[in-house]
């Protein structure tokens, strides 16, 4: 999380409700908005289960940080806006009966407008067709393979990316279709339009090589 306080009181009550056999490591990027000061409230009330720390700022090294607690089990990558399904801790369950080792959940947004809808199908069906999952899909994986893959490298984008080719060399990748929900903030601020061009475009140029901390600057315009 980074500055997530008006979404963040609704998710950790969720995942305290919703996934009672859940860990949850909370991973504060160096938020000024008091989320970190409900975070620490809240995580305190609930120590069994809930945990804090804090790191720099990148969405790697803060997933880095939070998967460093964990040795055994399903590693579960979830970004502040976006909320798994109800029966997200059965799904997990089955992928690793099935021998799954890393995979992704489908994605919709909130709200669902008929446009959004468009956009996550072609989101799900590309990853669904390259292998390649991105951070919104609330990516999980074996902590084990976590482990071996060296984590998300240290870069200021496409870590998602950059993580899913290392995993897809040693496994395909599992599908649950059954979707996450993830905020339609920045295609409502931005504009539908413009938010594809642009991240299609920075997926092109890191595809042909360009570096992630040149890229960097042009992501944020539309974040």
């Amino acid at each position: 999380m980074l500055d997530e306080i008006e979404r963040l009181p609704a998710l950790l009550t969720e995942l305290r409700d919703q996934q009672p056999d859940v860990h949850v490591v909370v991973v504060d990027g160096g938020s000024s908005d008091g989320s970190r000061q409900f975070a620490r409230a809240f995580c305190q009330s609930h120590a069994r289960r809930f945990r804090l720390v804090c790191s720099g700022p990148g969405r790697a090294r803060q997933m880095n940080r939070g998967a460093a607690l964990v040795r055994t089990g399903w590693i579960l990558f979830l970004h502040a806006d976006t909320h798994l399904p109800r029966d997200a801790l059965r799904l997990l369950a089955s992928a690793w009966e099935s021998g799954c080792r890393w995979g992704r959940f489908d994605v919709s947004f909130d709200p669902p407008h008929r446009a959004l809808r468009v956009v996550a199908w072609f989101m799900n069906t590309r990853s669904h067709l390259t292998g390649i999952a991105t951070g919104d899909q609330a990516i999980f994986v074996r902590a084990d393979m976590f482990a071996v893959a060296g984590g998300y490298p240290p870069i200021p984008l496409m870590e998602d990316i950059a993580l899913s080719r290392t995993l897809r060399a040693r496994a395909r990748p599992c599908r649950v279709r059954t979707p996450v929900t993830t905020s339609a903030r920045r295609w409502q601020q931005h504009g539908l339009v413009r938010t594809i061009v642009t991240m299609w475009g920075l997926r092109f140029a890191y595809w042909w090589g360009v570096a992630p901390e040149r890229l960097v600057s042009r992501y944020h315009r539309v974040r």
